[in-house]
């Protein structure tokens, strides 16, 4: 039984510095993962990790709990990571986007329903690096955290309904690259299936 968040953050704001480290085990790699998503880059990635672990130490006694931990740690990196990418723009990488109808990206998230777990992880991975930053950090959190809209509005501060629009354009930014990847065939089967 995993001891709860709080009961470490009730021993860090009554002195205990140790006990922060059993929070930033359980989420740095997330957090680098999230900022790795955003910045296209590891070093920064690493040092934006970094800060947000400095700053969420620094802001503990201001976590009211009305929302996960998580989310509100996922929040900051956010933050930290737009602030980053403010001050050094060489790291936003965008793609070109063919329009694509709903359809077509079911199609596709059932063709990546199908492959093996661990090619479909390899395959999304991959092409998450090459989308834009906000989108890359969306689908993590989506795919990845399984989080719902209203915990992802919480991180990025916008409604649940503008995540699921933006959630929606991801994923078909993210078809975009994905159908380069996937054999033709893959899909034409699909299709066919769904007809």
């Amino acid at each position: 039984m995993t001891i709860n968040d709080q009961h470490y953050i009730n021993l860090i704001i009554e002195g205990d510095t140790n006990a922060f480290s059993v929070l930033v085990d359980r989420y740095k790699d997330l957090v680098y993962t999230l900022t790795l998503r955003m910045l296209k880059n590891r070093e920064e990635a690493e040092e934006v990790s970094q800060d947000t672990f400095i700053k969420v130490y620094k802001s503990l006694n201001k976590f009211k709990g009305d929302s996960k931990f998580s989310t509100w740690i996922y929040k900051i990196a956010y933050n930290t990571s737009l602030d980053r990418l403010k001050k050094n723009k060489k790291f936003i990488n965008n793609v070109a986007i063919n329009e694509f109808t709903e359809h077509q990206v079911k199609t596709i998230d059932n063709a990546l329903n199908k492959l093996e777990k661990k090619e479909r992880e390899h395959t999304i991975q991959e092409c998450l690096n090459l989308l834009p930053s906000e989108n890359s950090f969306l689908l993590t959190l989506y795919y990845y955290e399984e989080l719902s809209l209203e915990e992802i509005s919480k991180i990025i501060g916008i409604t649940p309904n503008n995540v699921k629009v933006k959630l929606f354009r991801s994923r078909k930014k993210l078809a975009t690259i994905l159908k380069d990847k996937l054999e033709p065939e893959l899909i034409e089967y699909y299709e066919r299936e769904r007809q």
